[in-house]
């Protein structure tokens, strides 16, 4: 098959190669013009604007969008002047689930189809494929079944689930079509917070290993300083970075997200390359609304947002006040 891509980043320069290791013609477009040169030299056909890139693409043509979400009804728009009955627009990125409908409405008027695909992988997806979470209408996401085929790790990317009868539904391939408009965002916004609350476990897990040693440092003796109760406890220097190594092996919490973290602490074991600084681009948001406003308990969620939150200083001015109310209650200092 033949698919355009919009958005030559991390990840959609990556899904092209993969595409085209697939046997299938990519027409590759970008803001930037080193992005696109660099596909084409592996084979992919250049355009430099939109109107170039379905110029190139034969009716009906799919077009892949790989760009941030503020930015899709923009390229959405200046898209669709160059577009025909029967065409297909996708947005992968990570785009709000409550906008779909509307987008879908919007290129329905004009015969174009609209499908949301929720795509899981990042940087590894190029070898490893990508898990794809798809919302849109039956027929063209049919259509698109080889390119969803090509981007997906495949059957041998797990092992068969015990009591699953095989063959079921293409979930065993590494793509899915959740449900109409809107269902592949929705699925992806579940799974990037689902990921916030892992990574935040994993991280408050091995920072409370590195303090396994706070018996041994000392404590001030004032009125400001909580003593610890029992220091001869806590006087331990584990090796972080082998027991990540260990718990890959064998252990309950092994997973995919350990191993990045081994992969990280081998190479850092203080992570000294690191402020800690930890951005959101909006999906974890977008869970916790989605929880208040159905009902839906998610606790783990919402501390693993406001974690985030939290490590780019957005609790500065709450905690100045904490200290300040110390001070004027009790006469507190603060303490370094």
């Amino acid at each position: 098959m033949q698919a355009g891509i919009v958005g030559l980043g991390r990840m959609g320069a990556n899904m092209a190669r993969r595409l085209m290791r697939a046997g299938h013609a990519v027409v590759a477009h970008d803001a930037e013009p080193e992005a696109v040169a660099a596909l084409a030299e592996e084979g992919a056909t250049p355009a430099s604007s939109l109107a170039d890139l379905a110029a190139e693409l034969v009716p009906h043509r799919v077009v892949w969008l790989m760009v941030p979400a503020a930015a899709v009804d923009a390229t959405i728009a200046a898209l669709l002047p160059h577009l025909s009955r029967g065409d297909v627009v996708v947005d992968g990125g990570n785009s709000h689930f409550a906008d779909d409908p509307r987008r879908e409405r919007d290129l329905a008027n004009r015969g174009v189809f609209y499908l949301d695909v929720g795509v899981s992988g990042g940087v590894w997806g190029l070898e490893r494929g990508y898990c794809l979470m798809i919302g849109g209408e039956a027929e063209p996401v049919a259509r698109l079944a080889p390119l969803f085929r090509a981007l997906a790790p495949g059957r041998d990317a797990a092992p068969p689930t015990a009591g699953r009868i095989p063959g079921a539904s293409t979930a065993e391939e590494g793509f899915l079509h959740c449900g109409p408009s809107g269902a592949g965002h929705f699925v992806k916004m579940v799974h990037n917070a689902i990921e916030y609350g892992a990574m935040a476990a994993l991280a408050e897990g091995f920072n409370l290993l590195a303090h396994g040693g706070a018996g041994a440092a000392g404590r001030a003796a004032d009125a400001e300083t909580a003593p610890l109760a029992h220091p001869e406890r806590y006087r331990y220097d584990f090796p972080v970075a082998d027991i990540a190594e260990l718990w890959r092996r064998g252990s309950v919490v092994s997973s995919w997200l350990l191993d990045l973290a081994a992969r990280a602490l081998a190479k850092d074991p203080a992570l000294a390359a690191f402020a800690g600084r930890v951005s959101d681009a909006g999906e974890g948001r977008w869970a916790l609304q989605a929880a208040v406003e159905t009902g839906t308990p998610a606790p783990v969620l919402a501390a693993a947002l406001f974690e985030r939150f939290a490590s780019r200083g957005e609790d500065a001015f709450a905690l100045r006040l904490l200290s300040a109310l110390r001070r004027e209650f009790g006469g507190h200092g603060e303490r370094g």
